[in-house]
């Protein structure tokens, strides 16, 4: 295969029965139903087979027409009967197969949902998530495959359980001694039956297990096309703001080249649709010719043996799809375990992903949220470098802080403010030094309870395209009055008014076509609410207004700082303009604090960074403000 490498028989069965396990988990009992399904679907045709060949018999034997009737009447009540069962069963496992893409997909959200944050960021492990997708919605491989072949095995076992137990007179029954076709008894010539027998039996599922391989090798290409269309061309096209891009610079024609491509055979050659030609015309051509002929010699010696007076005319119907359930059976177990086989190095994918432990420490000291008013936050000696990445994002900080009072983190692009946030929210955990919480250290917390204490605005937030009550609470069921509350501190009591679904309205037309499209200011507003109604004890804005001009930011920072009262807030931003309300600034500058203290304090501070950053800033905030003042007379006139 090009991109799984294949495992040895041991680890494959290991993945086969640690992907059944998986799948056991599902809500719905998806193999038992189907199971049950193919118990009955294997059982179906020997009921027909047996009474018909008893019918036979007694049409050229005795003719009884009471037995006539009794053995069509038993045939049609067992089939109908055993054909209701299936059909029911059948209708099951379809209802358990209904909703089957959608959960297997959630063991794979769960999972990265479940995993530490630094591992499911990593770029390691977005790419074998985004390979088991394409495996799974490409091709099926996966979890997705494993939901067939087990049933099939299933019937195949049962198919060769009863056409053993009704093909076994076959061979016990003798020819007559006085017969010419004595030979037909011999231990060769039953050698020689047998051997026919198994040509079919092994060669079909010989011709399915390589055509499988040619499937699991032309995966890689099909992901390539399933990449370029469902993964991004698809999505390329779809929204406002990639729609204007297409159509100003004609992107429609590159696009359609790289299509072309694709479409093009001598791009597939060796690929895809060659596997797929060669495992219909070339195998299974060869295949059914080779099943056919071999069928053909066992009917003759059937008949022949017959004919020779081992047993009665109506049993050659009996034993000849007895044979052909045997060879249908074998070849499907065996089939259905080559399949198996050749989607077990995607399964070994998937369970790696499902079990890759949690490596941070979760904690197990719990927080008392009610007596975060007071305490201090230490960072000490702490340096950290991202698991990929050789350099140093912060080195040897050192950071207190008294919990209630007002910290603005400033300074360049990269400098490390966003990565001392996720390193104090627990997003990762320090390379060097510690974090202590009241003198303990945040490691020993409980990690989600730790977590809770903490209400972020993120530079690159989400919302949701749910209603704006469930965005704001985060949840189904909410408070109607405190969320209307917290918007009208956030800004967004006017735009709330307009709406005439209010809190129940959608944002955006992902799920509702009555949704709202709002703008990138009114989402910052409504991710500042979310951060209120949450009502934790730190409040953190790690520049989540960067799109907007500085004195706007900076009115947004000062209009939190009046509305969250006693709570720690920490106020981050590049922009030095925008946090000067608050009396403790920390200065960093590439991963090091360089300065700590108030802006008039910092700002006197002859060739220092801050001073430094504010005069180059100081002359785009002074046009800013004239601008402003010239905006603010024309609106007054």
């Amino acid at each position: 295969m090009d991109s799984v490498t294949k495992p040895r028989i041991n680890q494959q069965i290991y993945s086969i029965f640690g992907g059944l396990k998986i799948l056991s988990k599902l809500p719905k009992p998806l193999l038992t139903s189907g199971v049950l399904s193919s118990i009955f679907e294997a059982a179906v045709p020997f009921v027909s087979l047996y009474f018909s060949a008893q019918i036979l018999n007694e049409l050229v034997g005795s003719r009884s027409v009471d037995r006539i009737i009794f053995l069509v009447l038993m045939a049609i009540g067992l089939n109908l009967t055993a054909m209701l069962a299936q059909r029911g069963l059948l209708r099951w496992h379809e209802y358990c197969r209904e909703n089957l893409w959608i959960n297997l997909s959630k063991f794979y959200t769960d999972k990265m949902l479940e995993m530490d944050f630094g591992d499911g960021e990593s770029i390691e492990m977005q790419e074998a998530y985004s390979q088991i997708r394409q495996h799974q919605n490409g091709m099926g491989f996966g979890l997705m495959r494993l939901t067939s072949p087990i049933p099939l095995i299933v019937r195949g076992v049962i198919q060769i359980a009863l056409s053993v137990t009704l093909a076994f007179t076959l061979f016990t029954l003798p020819v007559p001694p006085d017969s010419p076709y004595g030979w037909l008894d011999s231990w060769w010539m039953i050698t020689l039956v047998l051997l026919v027998l198994a040509g079919p039996v092994l060669l079909t599922p010989y011709l399915n297990l390589k055509g499988g391989k040619i499937w699991a090798k032309a995966n890689e290409h099909n992901n390539k096309g399933n990449r370029f269309f469902a993964f991004y061309f698809f999505d390329l096209i779809q929204g406002s703001n990639r729609a204007k891009d297409i159509r100003i610079y004609d992107q429609g024609q590159i696009i359609n080249r790289h299509n072309d491509e694709f479409a093009n055979p001598e791009f597939q050659r060796g690929g895809l649709f060659q596997g797929f030609a060669r495992y219909n015309g070339k195998y299974v051509a060869l295949g059914t010719a080779i099943a056919f002929f071999c069928n053909g010699l066992l009917f003759l010696f059937v008949a022949t043996k017959a004919l020779a007076g081992a047993y009665e005319v109506g049993n050659i119907v009996l034993y000849v799809g007895a044979l052909t359930q045997f060879g249908m059976g074998v070849a499907s177990v065996l089939s259905q375990c080559g399949e198996l086989l050749n989607n077990a190095p995607f399964l070994k994918e998937v369970l790696e992903f499902l079990h890759f432990p949690r490596t941070m420490s979760q904690g197990t000291r719990s927080i008392d949220i009610d007596l975060m008013k007071s305490g201090e936050i230490e960072f000490r000696q702490v340096s950290f470098k991202y698991p990929t990445s050789k350099a140093y994002v912060l080195r040897n900080v050192s950071l207190k802080f008294k919990v209630g009072q007002r910290l603005a983190i400033v300074g360049e692009n990269g400098s490390g403010k966003t990565t001392l946030i996720k390193l104090l929210c627990r997003l990762y955990d320090p390379t060097k030094g510690e974090i202590l919480l009241n003198g303990v250290n945040i490691q020993e917390y409980d990690v989600e309870q730790y977590r809770e204490i903490f209400s972020i605005v993120f530079q690159d937030f989400k919302l949701l395209p749910l209603p704006l009550g469930q965005n704001v609470a985060v949840d189904v069921n909410y408070d109607p009055e405190k969320v209307e509350h917290v918007l009208m501190q956030a800004g967004y009591g006017e735009r709330l008014q307009t709406m005439s679904n209010g809190l129940e309205t959608y944002l955006y037309t992902d799920f509702e076509e009555n949704g709202v499209d709002i703008s990138g200011g009114e989402a910052q507003k409504i991710a500042l609410a979310r951060a209120l109604y949450k009502d934790a004890p730190f409040v953190i804005l790690d520049e989540p207004t960067a799109a907007l001009d500085p004195i706007a930011e900076h009115e947004v920072y000062s209009k939190m700082n009046e509305t969250i009262r006693d709570k720690t807030a920490v106020f981050i931003s590049h922009r030095l303009s925008s946090c000067r309300f608050c009396h403790d600034i920390a200065v960093f500058h590439e991963g090091e604090l360089v300065q700590r203290g108030s802006h008039e304090e910092l700002v006197e501070r002859l060739g220092e960074k801050y001073q430094e950053l504010w005069n180059a800033q100081a002359q785009y905030y002074a046009e800013e403000g004239v601008s402003s003042a010239l905006h603010l007379v024309g609106d007054l006139l």
